[in-house]
């Protein structure tokens, strides 16, 4: 039976909306059964306001911040169990090796800082918001634990296509 909380991180180009709401959610909802993070590869520096927005309406007490995913590619850093990318540039960027050998996944989520306008912004950023739970619901139910690596990784990838237009 494992005793450390899963290590998640995950990576957006920017780092400042998806995946630092994504880094709240998981780790509000793991409740200490993952320990999660977010990087980027070109991060912006400052966490989107409505994404923080989001993180403490759930009671996400942690600071947020912008920032680059070479913190987590360390030998000294972290082992980290799953890496997800939830951006389409993200994904197709050639990414550090990661200490501790990850999981992959891909979790495409459209960009809400892309969308113009307040009110749709607004629903942009919930849209995403809800999708990242969605999906971080399927993760959290998995028995990961009972599971290999092969069969980890096509669970969460499988995931990565819940709530996606083609389905």
């Amino acid at each position: 039976m494992r005793t450390q909380p899963y290590n998640v991180l995950f990576l957006c180009t920017g780092n400042s909306a998806r995946s630092v709401m994504a880094e709240s959610l998981l780790n509000v909802l793991g409740q200490g059964r993952f320990h999660a993070f977010s990087a980027g590869s070109f991060p912006s520096g400052k966490v989107q306001p409505m994404a923080e927005e989001l993180a403490r309406s759930i009671g996400y007490k942690e600071p947020l911040r912008s920032k680059s995913w070479d913190e987590f590619a360390q030998p000294d850093s972290a082992p980290i169990d799953i890496v997800i990318t939830v951006c389409d540039n993200a994904a197709g960027e050639v990414c550090p090796i990661w200490p501790g050998h990850p999981v992959t996944a891909h979790w495409g989520v459209p960009d809400p800082v892309a969308v113009e306008g307040d009110d749709e912004r607004r629903r942009a950023f919930r849209s995403a918001w809800m999708m990242l739970k969605q999906r971080i619901d399927l993760l959290l139910a998995l028995p990961l634990e009972k599971l290999d690596r092969v069969a980890s990784q096509q669970e969460l990838r499988a995931i990565g296509q819940t709530g996606t237009p083609h389905e």
